[in-house]
């Protein structure tokens, strides 16, 4: 959603500003003004900047990114931001913004170690981002969902939108998948409460949505997939993607999920999708994430094959294969675009 409102921006002609996590190969993709990733040498003078403060605080190293994201925003002087928020909502450090929109586009499990098991423990963390007398856009209309994300909102005194659950964009889309669509009705939605100030006209939008690309998100090159997605829900809406494109077949995929995923459930939806599954860790997974291939192959059964070795993985998954899927988290879909020339976000 947030690239859609990025590109709408931009095709509208404001110079606008993008701050999203996480990356996949290169940290300066998540801070963009007009296209272009903050340079080298300011990412490193910001860092220095801010590194005293980092080490006096304990900042996290998704705080620290956020000071430099606001500061290289503010010095590359952007009209407008679109900023996604990191984890929740209300403790984000990103809330520290008064946005002129606020969106929440769907309420699934994930992060459950920081934001509880249930979906309105969740809805009512996400909820946290509503500000007084600013629009809050909903494309989540699950009852339970929905009540909680109004009665925090409405606490706030903020003005609730729902985007209704009929009403998915119908126009060209660049992005693909069902759940795209959804995405790009909401974001539509945030569009048409911006103040008149930064309203984009509906050519524009039209345009920008045609046009609209993110990298690791079903993303097809040639005969390489690459698709972020990290929860049950996410490989939900892969497959849904999947059946819709109709990749060629015979389909291999390269799976590897952080320990701290459902990954049982993530498998069990992703054993049928393609007729030979590899699993491995990605070298750039954090030693405490990565899950443990030995139960991994053990629970999952002898539909899938294990290859702890991410190279070697890389190999074996494309032999025979017309169609290659990578996917399951950042780190996978990252680590494998940084091994391939030309793949990379960055270029």
């Amino acid at each position: 959603m947030c690239h859609l409102v990025y590109r709408a921006l931009r095709e509208a002609g404001f110079r606008t500003g993008l701050y999203t996590s996480p990356h996949l190969v290169d940290v300066r993709e998540r801070f963009i003004v007009n296209d272009r990733p903050i340079p080298p040498d300011a990412f490193a003078e910001w860092t220095a900047a801010i590194l005293p403060v980092v080490e006096e605080t304990g900042a996290s190293f998704f705080e620290a990114t956020t000071a430099i994201a606001f500061a290289d925003l503010a010095a590359r002087q952007a009209d407008i931001a679109v900023v996604e928020v990191g984890l929740g909502g209300r403790l984000d450090a990103t809330n520290v913004l008064t946005p002129l929109v606020a969106a929440i586009t769907h309420i699934a499990r994930d992060h459950t170690e920081y934001l509880g098991e249930s979906l309105a423990g969740i809805a009512r963390e996400k909820a946290g981002i509503a500000k007084a007398g600013r629009p809050l856009v909903v494309g989540d209309t699950d009852p339970e969902v929905l009540g909680e994300i109004s009665s925090v909102a409405s606490a706030a005194g903020a003005e609730v939108i729902v985007v209704p659950p009929d009403r998915d964009y119908d126009g060209a889309l660049g992005l693909r998948g069902p759940h795209q669509r959804r995405n790009a009705a909401v974001a539509q939605a945030v569009l048409g409460a911006l103040p008149d100030s930064f309203r984009v006209p509906e050519p524009a939008i039209l345009r920008a949505f045609a046009q609209a690309s993110i990298p690791g998100r079903f993303d097809q090159r040639g005969k390489w997939i690459f698709d972020v997605a990290h929860n049950p829900d996410g490989v939900a809406a892969l497959l849904l993607t999947l059946r819709e494109a109709k990749p060629p077949r015979p389909l291999h995929a390269l799976v590897g999920i952080l320990a701290d995923k459902d990954w049982r459930t993530m498998l069990a939806r992703l054993r049928d999708a393609a007729d030979r599954i590899w699993l491995t860790n990605p070298p750039s997974a954090p030693a405490d994430r990565r899950w443990d291939l030995a139960e991994v192959a053990k629970d999952a059964g002898s539909r899938f094959d294990v290859e702890p070795d991410f190279a070697r993985g890389l190999e074996k998954v494309q032999a025979g294969a017309k169609s290659v899927l990578v996917t399951g988290s950042f780190h996978t879909v990252g680590d494998a675009m940084a091994r391939m020339p030309g793949f990379a976000p960055l270029g």
